[in-house]
């Protein structure tokens, strides 16, 4: 994060939220660009985050691979929808049993221009459903995507990321009525 100072990047991360860390948590957001993740590890490393990444992310990439890889995150083949639910099911089950965190991004892929797309639902319901006692954090993600506005090179100058974090909701379990409001309030915290 301190090396895109560099470029003039900013980064703010609003939490007005006492976020308890003897609970399973579920992090839900909108997904802009790879530079949405460092701030979230950072910021919430009290509850010890884990991901739901796409399994191509799992070699090639040095102390990134190996963390998702053992670190406790998933790795979901987007094309086998069997074995995503699988994997998403296993770390909802670990959260719930080891009091620790996962973030998931709905969307399924980065918006490239700072849109939010609709949700996928499968992947979240599933992962609601195996940690019965997280509480549920959205976070709204925005100008993230600026960064990589003209692809990698040359970067954006002068950013400034903001990472809103909503009010925590419990989990009822009544997933029909959670992610329709979940996705409301992300998206209502975007700015475009």
């Amino acid at each position: 994060m301190r090396c895109l100072n560099i470029l003039g990047t900013r980064f703010t991360f609003r939490n007005k939220h006492n976020i308890p860390i003897d609970k399973p948590l579920i992090i839900i957001s909108n997904h802009q660009s790879m530079y949405d993740i460092p701030p979230l590890i950072w910021n919430l490393r009290k509850h010890h985050p884990k991901f739901v990444s796409k399994k191509e992310l799992g070699k090639g990439i040095p102390s990134i691979s190996f963390n998702l890889k053992y670190g406790g995150s998933v790795l979901i083949n987007r094309k086998d929808a069997k074995q995503s639910l699988r994997e998403i099911a296993k770390l909802g089950k670990y959260i719930e049993e080891n009091t620790r965190s996962a973030v998931i991004f709905p969307e399924g892929t980065r918006s490239r221009n700072g849109l939010p797309k609709p949700f996928k639902t499968k992947g979240l319901e599933t992962i609601i459903e195996n940690a019965p006692s997280a509480l549920l954090l959205p976070i709204s993600i925005n100008n993230s995507w600026k960064l990589l506005r003209y692809g990698k090179f040359p970067m954006g100058l002068g950013n400034h990321l903001t990472f809103d974090v909503h009010e925590p909701i419990v989990n009822s379990g009544n997933t029909e009525e959670l992610i329709p409001r979940i996705e409301q309030i992300i998206t209502s915290g975007i700015k475009v």
